[in-house]
């Protein structure tokens, strides 16, 4: 039964899309998704790092709003990271650090490739916890002008509460012997007390340099955002969607594919563009 339950937990964080692989287009564009001869334009002048959810893997869980960031001018990468079996497209998975490092070779990879500067992180669900950890715990900061996380667990997450009923019932190292033997080191690493959140949160998680934006619903019961996901510090600036859209009920995992959201997105990105947010009804999961 217990299996079951934290089998679930994953499902209502996990988001598995289609692997959809890059295919470099004839001529160099200003913009372009998962497009290695993007170059970016004067306007849009850092590329996107895009970081998927825990189970998810890039071109899928950014199968909306990759597409939409690039018609916007921008060049955006979702590569697929910490895939503990690689031939299934699901990533996530392995430990925090280990995916880390994947990642940063990866923007180091943007960078050369693109020939700019410095990226903007734009991250979902665990995707938004490695945007605020490589340019803090890998020192990464000089490397990046904007983090936009999208209900990152930095302070960690109780899997829906899973955890806190596994202490009480007295069966937590249960719980983390399965969701290790299920090949998820990451899980254990992103709860409340879990190793990778104990590092993001010793000391100040923002960065000197780095412009940070925290996006969450009010209606995620996986990563509640006063306790899990807002970090309240200087240069951090949180915002609810319902601040922007009071109707729209949108949860955890549909907050990838949100149209306001993605608009949200857009405008932290670029602050000095805005437009207005139209308000559309997410799903609620």
């Amino acid at each position: 039964m217990t299996s079951k339950l934290i089998r679930a937990a994953l499902v209502a964080i996990a988001f598995a899309g289609v692997a959809v692989a890059a295919t470099p287009a004839s001529a160099a564009p200003s913009s372009g998704f998962n497009d290695w001869s993007c170059h970016p334009s004067a306007a849009h002048p850092q590329p996107l790092l895009l970081l998927h959810g825990l189970g998810g893997n890039g071109p899928g869980n950014y199968a909306t709003l990759g597409p939409y960031l690039a018609s916007l001018g921008y060049c955006t990468y979702s590569p697929t990271y910490g895939e503990e079996f690689p031939p299934f497209p699901v990533g996530g998975l392995v430990s925090i650090q280990q995916s880390s490092q994947e990642i940063a070779g990866v923007l180091d990879h943007i960078l050369a490739t693109t020939g700019a500067a410095k990226v903007d992180i734009v991250g979902h669900s665990e995707g938004g916890f490695q945007s605020l950890y490589i340019p803090k715990v890998l020192q990464y900061s000089n490397k990046v002008a904007r983090v936009v996380a999208i209900a990152p667990p930095a302070h960690g997450t109780t899997f829906a509460g899973l955890v806190d009923v596994a202490g009480l019932l007295g069966i937590r190292s249960q719980v983390d012997f399965v969701l290790n033997t299920f090949g998820c080191p990451a899980c254990d690493e992103l709860i409340t007390d879990g190793s990778a959140v104990a590092a993001l949160n010793n000391g100040p998680i923002a960065q000197s340099g780095v412009a940070y934006t925290i996006i969450a619903s009010r209606s995620d019961e996986l990563v509640t955002p006063t306790s899990t996901a807002f970090v309240n510090e200087a240069g951090v600036h949180n915002e609810y969607v319902q601040d922007s859209c009071p109707l729209d009920p949108v949860g955890h995992v549909g907050l990838a594919f949100d149209g306001d959201v993605a608009r949200m997105v857009a405008n932290a990105l670029d602050p000095e563009h805005t437009a207005p947010v139209v308000c559309t009804v997410g799903a609620p999961l």
